[in-house]
């Protein structure tokens, strides 16, 4: 099995190893024109050393070993909270613990993905972009500051914060090098567009018009802002409108 592919990112932890795995181009004629242009089918291994890690619902592919599978609900008040923080962040009621030894493969696919080490920090991702982690990761909820951001920030009312510290891997609407990473050191950053994908919890994220007054936004052609204050990381994706679906996946032609 280890022909069909090679790994290309890795990350090891006390008890689970974390790995993307990408295949070698593979002969499906709807895809063989991206495949040229160099996309690959990915997937996470996940290898467990008496560990305990935690996935997305529904990421699982196929796993060996001794390995057993837990979803807790936490009865009903539990099963409010894990139903609203899906509705508010994109991400799945119930994720699944997965504890013992032996290795999980999870669904793969043409997407992208980060592997992120937090060392007892907290990070702010966009929606939808958590895949798994080690259980000594905490996925929870960041509300937004104000309305203006949430309204007009084009990311809602909540996001998914990450905290403690442990390995995570991130679902990424593109490359891991078309990302660029900012360090700002008690500095603003501004965005026209939702193509931030990440900020360091000590970051303040805010919805600012780009000149003082209604009527220079306007002329100025760019309006509002997202906007980033204070020390720490803001990874943003400056070409992630190209990956987007409105873009057509181009398919061999069958003429």
């Amino acid at each position: 099995m280890e022909k069909l592919f090679e790994v290309i990112e890795s990350a090891q932890g006390p008890y689970a190893k974390f790995e993307i795995l990408q295949y070698k181009p593979l002969e499906l004629p709807d895809y063989y024109f991206s495949q040229k242009s160099g996309v690959r089918l990915k997937q996470v291994r996940i290898t467990l050393n008496n560990g305990t890690v935690m996935t997305e619902a529904g990421a699982l592919h196929f796993m060996k070993g001794h390995i057993t599978v837990e979803n807790s609900v936490g009865g009903a008040t539990g099963m409010l909270k894990k139903l609203a923080s899906s509705m508010l962040t994109n991400e799945s009621v119930f994720k699944p613990t997965y504890q013992g030894q032996g290795e999980i493969y999870l669904e793969p696919d043409f997407g992208h993905y980060l592997i992120h080490q937090l060392d007892h920090e907290e990070i702010i991702v966009d929606k939808g972009m958590f895949y798994c982690c080690e259980s000594t990761v905490k996925v929870g909820l960041a509300a937004m500051k104000n309305i203006s951001s949430a309204t007009r920030g084009g990311e809602g009312f909540f996001q998914t914060k990450l905290s403690g510290s442990g390995i995570c891997v991130l679902k990424s609407p593109v490359p891991q090098d078309e990302i660029i990473k900012f360090q700002l050191n008690n500095e603003r950053l501004q965005v026209d567009g939702d193509f931030a994908l990440l900020r360091s919890g000590s970051i303040q994220f805010t919805v600012e018009k780009s000149t003082q007054s209604m009527i220079g936004s306007v002329t100025s052609g760019e309006g509002l802002l997202q906007t980033f204050t204070g020390t720490g990381q803001v990874w943003i994706a400056p070409t992630q409108h190209l990956y987007r679906p409105s873009v057509p996946v181009q398919k061999k032609f069958s003429g």
